[in-house]
Formats: structure tokens, sequence, C-alpha cells
């Protein structure tokens, strides 16, 4: 195929994407700060302007998970456009085969999930980190119980507890929005304790601003508590990391010290393979976008067409999802969870066009 050609065709492409992005980011931005703000807006340290940052802070991981639908819905949108103006009809009669003109188009959902783990990735890891902060600080004066938190278990000297935060700061030594829940030796609740923050110190625990509450007793608050421990503070932070939380450049030494801790590593390498596999996930979706977008229509294919993006990238989502919930249970091998999807995938993409081109 003529460079120039496929430059354009490359061009046209990252036009597309950068469209489909710019517009996914107004859209979430918007839907995700009135959510915030309709359940944040009544706490005492919330600010309009707070609230936009906690917003900017999360919407690197909402594109994230939008990337599959962007790659998908973008090359959709370049062929259709292709198509109603000709150019695919003049390039096809100039003797350039389906597998020439969508190579720009693979290039660049290739090179868009590069950029998405190499770039996006990090910046998205790092901000649900500090969104997580910002939210645990917020919430601080509230219980935290109807919250998905981490948990971790400790055994020292008698006292059998399992601690619990929303957040992790500097490293594992201090925790935001903490629950710690103590078990007698017949494994009952004793009492729990309710903290702002736990900082570990050497041997213990600081508890800061608690609330403890015993069975028939009324609860009673103090300024601050401790918590003798064992723990270290690798070993916390390796605990209650989430692995969507994590940067792709983290991920190898984090699967090493969970490993030499004795932690289940599957959830970080399922997260780590899906990152390797982004890329071509993305060129799966493309293939998927050239099976409904290439039949040559004027006016009467784009009810069709989008019908038909939209049904095989939400199927194609829900099996991804669902494969690597396995992976992460350790049901499915890591390597399995995370790249079955995106091997079905350019196989269907890539048998239905071959059916479609070369009968």
């Amino acid at each position: 195929m003529i460079p120039t050609l496929g430059f354009y065709f490359f061009r046209r492409y990252v036009v597309t994407t950068i469209c489909f992005l710019v517009g996914i980011f107004a859209l979430v931005f918007i839907i995700d700060f009135s959510e915030t703000a309709s359940r944040m807006g009544g706490l005492p340290k919330y600010t309009p302007l707070s609230g936009l940052a906690m917003t900017a802070l999360r919407i690197p991981m909402i594109l994230m998970q939008t990337v599959p639908f962007v790659a998908l819905f973008s090359g959709m949108a370049a062929l259709i456009s292709l198509n109603r103006r000709y150019e695919l009809v003049v390039t096809r009669a100039a003797g350039v085969s389906v597998w020439q003109f969508l190579r720009p188009f693979a290039v660049g959902a290739f090179l868009f999930g590069v950029l998405a783990v190499v770039a996006l990735n990090p910046i998205a890891a790092w901000g649900t980190r500090q969104a997580a902060v910002l939210e645990a600080e917020w919430g601080s004066n509230r219980k935290s119980s109807g919250s998905s938190i981490p948990w971790l278990r400790q055994r020292y000297r008698g006292d059998d507890a399992i601690i619990g935060a929303k957040a992790v700061e500097d490293k594992g030594r201090r925790l935001l929005n903490v629950s710690i829940i103590h078990f007698d030796k017949d494994g009952r609740i004793s009492f729990r304790q309710d903290a702002a923050s736990a900082i570990l110190k050497d041997g213990y625990w600081l508890l800061n601003d608690v609330l403890e509450t015993r069975n028939g007793e009324l609860p009673k608050r103090s300024p601050t508590a401790q918590l003798r421990t064992n723990l270290r503070q690798e070993f916390v932070q390796e605990s209650l990391e989430k692995p969507d939380s994590i940067s792709f450049f983290s991920l190898p030494r984090k699967i090493e010290a969970a490993k030499s801790f004795g932690f289940a590593t599957e959830p970080l390498e399922t997260q780590f393979h899906s990152m390797l596999s982004l890329p071509l996930l993305l060129v799966a979706m493309t293939l998927i976008a050239a099976c409904v977008s290439l039949k040559f229509s004027r006016f009467n294919q784009s009810r069709a067409v989008i019908l038909g993006g939209i049904l095989t990238g939400f199927m194609l989502y829900v099996v991804t999802v669902l494969v690597k919930a396995f992976g992460s249970s350790g049901i499915v091998p890591p390597f399995v969870a995370a790249w079955l999807p995106v091997v079905v995938a350019m196989s269907l993409g890539a048998t239905i066009l071959l059916h479609q081109e070369d009968g």
C-alpha cells in the first residue's frame, strides 16, 4: 500500500480516537463530579473545589476502563466515515486488500494500547491512591463498615484482631479511616475500634480519634490509643494495596514482594498480564470494528453498525471482566485469564474478515 495512503488512514484513526477520548472525558467528568457532590456534599471538609480535585484524580482510572470501547468505536467511526465518502471503495478498486488498509488502524490501536499502559495507567494508579486518601480524610468522622475495605489479620501476645483501612499512606506506615475488630480466645468478637488514622510505630499502632465499642457498654471515645503489633510496614502495604492502584511498572516488584511474604499473587499477576495484553486487545477490537463497518452503504448503515458494535463490545467486556475475576481468585491461571479473551477476540475478528473478504 502507498505510504501516503497508510499515513492518511492512520491520521484519521488518531484524530477520531482523540475526539472520542475528549468526549468521554467531558461526559465522565460531569457525571462523576455530580455523583461526588451528591454523595459527599454534606461532609465538613468538602468544598466544590475539592470535589473537582477528587473527580480529576479519578478520571484517569475511569478512562482506563473505557479504553477498549474507545478503540472499538473509534475504529467503527473512522471506517464508516471512509466508507461514506467512497474512500474505501476507491482504495479497494486500486487493488488494496482489506488486510493492507487495515494495517494503519491496527498499528494505531496497538500504539494507543501502549500509551494507555505506559502513560495513562501510572497516572490512574497514582490518582486512585490520592482519591482514596481524600475520601478517607473527608469521611474520617463516619464509620467505614459499609464500604469495600481490604483487611489484614494480626496475632500478637494473645490478641487476635483484623485491621481494615480505606487508604494507605507513607508506604504502609499510615492508615486512614481504620476499623479494628478484636476476637477472644473462642473466636467471638470482643470489641471494635474505629479510628480516624493509625500510624505504625516501633512495635505498636498509634490510633487517633478512637471510638471503642464493646457489647453491653456505651461507646467510648478517646483522642489516642495504642495497639501492640509485630507487623512491618512492607507487610501492611502489600496486604492493603489493591492491584488497580499499583502502576504497571511497579507490579513485578510487588509480585516478588508478595511472594516473599507468602501472599497470594494471583490478583497482581492477573493485573500485570492484563496490562501486557491490552495493546493486542485493542487490535482485536479494531478487527471486530472492521467486521461490522466495511460493508458499503452510504445512508442506511449507522443503526445496524452501532447496535452490532455495542453488543459485540459489551459481550467482550463482560467475558474479559469475568475471566479476569477467575484469574484473580486463582480458579484460572492469571496468564490464561488475561490472554484468553484477546486470543478469542482476534481469532473471531480475523475469521469473520476472512469469510467476508476472501470467501
